[in-house]
């Protein structure tokens, strides 16, 4: 399997966390799961075989930079969604805290009644 339908299959598997779970916490790692998905997406998109970081030395041309050189746009953005991700994250699982300690459950259908 190529990565591209690794990343499809993960994606599910969060998503089905996501829409059959009632447990907040489950329902947040499902979101988790589908975020790494995502990252392991682009990053796979950005991948060359045999491709080389895109760092050129004094005295290189570099040749052609499509065929020789990893895209190294995927990469920084891909940095950039895995840290607003764990943030994510550590404020939706602060919030579960604060709703467990005044409702005493995780349970949604539980939740929704007791509003």
């Amino acid at each position: 399997m190529n990565p591209v339908n690794i990343s499809l299959l993960v994606c599910m598997i969060g998503l089905y966390g996501v829409m059959s779970k009632n447990n907040l916490i489950k329902k947040i790692m499902g979101l988790t799961i589908m975020n790494g998905s995502i990252v392991l997406f682009f990053i796979s998109i950005g991948y060359r075989k045999g491709g080389l970081a895109p760092i050129l030395e004094k005295g290189t041309t570099g040749g052609n930079p499509t065929t020789i050189f990893v895209d190294p746009l995927p990469q920084a953005l891909m940095l950039t969604a895995i840290v607003i991700g764990i943030s994510v994250t550590a404020l939706a699982l602060a919030l579960i805290v604060k709703i467990y300690s005044k409702y005493k459950t995780l349970d949604i259908q539980q939740l929704s009644k007791e509003r």
